[in-house]
């Protein structure tokens, strides 16, 4: 018997295909899978946890996972947007699993993380986009786990009015919502997004927990200008957003947003520069940046800045 597989990307399947690009040299990554990997696969699948390392093809993943470092993506596989850039499933998701909050604190414990990113998939089919799933999940890992310090990743909750408070009420350590790329492009990229509510989501979290860390990131290589990005950098400072990350585009398959171009690691130290420049407490700018690569070391550097940032003003 034929099983019939669910299409990963339904919503793209009748554009055009583009060509992917060569990677430049200092886009390739050695493959790493030591025992510490594998150990941390099979956690992953004895706890039947997702992970957006895997979803979404992270370059990183061998790295992350030799150091038992893994960015749980909760709420399930499968994504109600079908973002241009994505590699997670599209399509309609299953319901929410009650258990899950405690599997993911369990694994953490195991684990044994100081620091964790939990992200998740967008849940338009929700009354509350998963916000309640979202914060019970922070409070487990909060009991499992009262040392560790906790990240999240959010959707954008567009049209679910108060939903973003029960996740900033729930307290995470850093509040975590990607701009994803500028303005001009995201009727094309980020298609079910709207630039402005998610900056006001940023905004929205400092001003409800000014102690909060919060958090954005972007993608280079889909057409944007460096004066593009320059205008993004003052908006998110314009809403108090403390941390910056910004990495290469790569795209997944054909069917997905064509790369404009590979940004050069020069043109990543200006972007730094750019930033820094700009108050940012922290930036993350290299060619394989992403949300949650090295979030543990950004997080104690970001408490570093702070304290020096609040000493310098005593």
């Amino acid at each position: 018997m034929t099983v019939q597989l669910r299409p990963r990307h339904p919503e793209k399947a009748k554009k055009v295909d583009s060509v992917i690009p060569r990677k430049p040299v200092w886009i390739r990554k050695k493959k790493v899978e030591s025992a510490e990997y594998y150990e941390t696969r099979r956690l992953m699948r004895d706890h039947n946890l997702t992970t957006v390392c895997e979803e979404a093809a992270c370059p990183n993943i061998g790295e992350c996972w030799s150091k038992r470092h893994a960015t749980m993506m909760i709420m399930g596989e499968v994504c109600t947007r079908g973002c241009a850039f994505c590699n997670v499933m599209t399509g309609r998701p299953d319901a929410l699993d009650a258990f899950e909050p405690g599997r993911v604190a369990a694994a953490v414990k195991k684990l044994g993380l100081r620091h964790v990113v939990i992200t998740s998939v967008d849940r338009d089919d929700l009354a509350d986009g998963g916000a309640e799933h979202i914060a019970q999940t922070i409070r487990a890992v909060r009991h499992q786990n009262p040392d560790t310090t906790i990240e999240v990743l959010t959707p954008d909750f567009l049209g679910k009015g108060g939903a973003a408070k029960i996740v900033f009420d729930s307290t995470p350590d850093v509040f975590n919502h990607n701009l994803e790329t500028v303005p001009h492009l995201y009727l094309t990229v980020r298609p079910g997004a709207r630039y402005y509510n998610s900056l006001r989501l940023l905004d929205d979290a400092k001003t409800a927990n000014p102690q909060m860390f919060t958090k954005s990131g972007l993608m280079v290589g889909m057409g944007e200008s460096l004066n593009d990005i320059r205008q993004v950098m003052d908006d998110l400072r314009a809403a108090n957003v403390d941390f910056l990350t910004i990495g290469q585009y790569l795209q997944p398959t054909p069917k997905h947003h064509p790369i404009d171009r590979f940004w050069s690691p020069e043109e990543f130290n200006q972007l730094e520069r750019i930033a820094r420049s700009k108050g940012f407490l922290g930036v993350s700018a290299t060619p394989l940046t992403r949300s949650s690569f090295h979030a543990d070391e950004d997080f104690a550097a970001l408490k570093v800045a702070r304290q020096q940032a609040l000493a310098a003003r005593a």
